[in-house]
Order: C-alpha cells, then structure tokens, then sequence
C-alpha cells in the first residue's frame, strides 16, 4: 500500500499543471450551459462511473445550491447501448448516440484512462465532425483518443487505479468552477 499511497502522490503533484486546463473546461461549460447546450459525458467501467459523476455534479450541485444543469451520461441506458452493440459494433455505441444528439455549441467528456478505448475514440471523432467541443479525462499521452479532443485533462500516470483517483479531483475542480459561476461567484 505505501507504493501504491507514493504513485497518487507522484500523480497528483503532476496534476498542478493540469489547473489552467480544468479552468479552462470549467469557463468552457459555464459559457456552454449559458447558451443552452448540454454536456455530454461517457466512458467504460470505472470511467463510466467518472462520467456518471460528473453528469450528477451538473444537475445535482457540486457546493452551491442552484439551478440543475443539462447534462447527460451516455452510458446509462443499456438498452441504448446493447441496440446499438448488437446491430453495429460497440465501438459504435457512444457516436451513434453521439451522431443523434449532439449539436454545435455542445461539450462533449469522454474518459479513458489509456486512450484507446475504440468507442471513446470514435464517440470524440463523431463529436467533434458534429461540431461539438471535446474534451478528453485520460491518463499518460491520451493514446489515439488525444488527436480527437479540443481540451486534454491528462493525469500523469499510466496507472488505471491513480489516473481513476485523480479524475475524480478533476471532475470536482471543474465542477467547483461552473458551481460558482452558476451562483454569480466567478
């Protein structure tokens, strides 16, 4: 356990680098939700947890009482996904949904911790050929999933396990961004 206590450390001291770029997708959906566009998030397994995460965080509350914020996690309907796993591939299973939802002026998460997921690949491309701003939660280089997101939040760690912990910290950095702008805080 003190190895693994000592690689969150190593990660999370890089994770201060990242703080212009998590103010960056907080003023992101701040001007996002202002206009009346949505968040979409999504991701596999623990990533679809982080994902599911910080669709609450926008319509519950982070801190701050307020207003709930649109935002929808694309994993959470199985019927969606195993249609379209079924009758497509399941590397189709976000971008389809994408291809249906998303619009100009929308943000789009997705989260992978190596980057290589083919369905959070696809899901960015579809995203971002929709018009949509991307934004990538990974770890290490980001892996083919980078070349397709518009704003990188990278945790310095090749690890699922330490990438995972410190995508909650920057779900909540981000979400403590628009909180406050949603209150009239900036």
């Amino acid at each position: 356990m003190t190895d693994d206590l000592e690689d969150h450390v190593r990660a999370a001291a890089g994770v201060a680098e990242l703080l212009p770029g998590v103010r960056a997708v907080g003023e992101l959906l701040c001007r996002t939700f202002a206009a009346g566009g949505t968040l979409w998030t999504f991701g596999n397994g623990g990533s679809a947890a982080d994902a599911q995460h910080l669709t609450g965080e926008m319509i519950g509350r982070y801190r701050r009482e307020r207003r709930p914020l649109p935002a929808v996690t694309l994993s959470t309907d199985p019927t969606v996904l195993t249609c379209i796993a079924n009758d497509y591939v399941f590397a189709d299973v976000f971008a389809r949904q994408l291809q249906a939802l998303a619009r100009p002026g929308d943000v789009v998460a997705g989260f992978t911790t190596s980057g290589r997921s083919a369905n959070v690949v696809e899901a960015l491309r579809t995203a971002r050929d929709r018009g949509a701003t991307t934004v990538l939660f990974g770890g290490g280089d980001g892996g083919p999933a980078a070349a397709h997101a518009d704003h990188l939040l990278l945790v310095p760690s090749t690890t699922t396990a330490r990438i995972q912990e410190l995508h909650t910290f920057l779900l909540h950095a981000v979400s403590e961004v628009v909180d406050r702008w949603a209150v009239g805080e900036r």
